[in-house]
């Protein structure tokens, strides 16, 4: 599935469940007067980053862990919906750790 249709169906869910989720957020990185932004931020305190591939890159990881350390969240998923299982294609960051997920 595409990763925009994951995104708008987790958020829907998200949203369905109580939980206030901001999609596209721009995060407080610029770099000569462009902005950034991340997939999505929920209840102002985690953030998820959402793809679809076949397997999770270091790339993918270090994009997810940068644009954590430019929110004010404290915590990161990466979610992978081209995994075969969830559970296989999620990781979880915390802010401010340097180990691994």
């Amino acid at each position: 599935m595409l990763e925009s249709i994951s995104a708008d169906c987790l958020t829907d869910e998200l949203r369905k469940a109580g939980l206030h989720v901001r999609q596209e957020v721009r995060i407080g990185l610029v770099y000569d007067g462009m902005s950034f932004v991340a997939a999505a931020i929920v209840e102002d305190e985690v953030l998820l980053e959402l793809k679809s591939v076949e397997n999770l890159l270091a790339v993918h990881e270090k994009q997810t862990r940068t644009d954590l350390r430019f929110t004010a969240c404290r915590l990161a998923l990466l979610m992978n919906f081209g995994a075969p299982m969830l559970k296989d294609g999620l990781r979880r960051y915390i802010a401010g750790s340097t180990t691994g997920p």
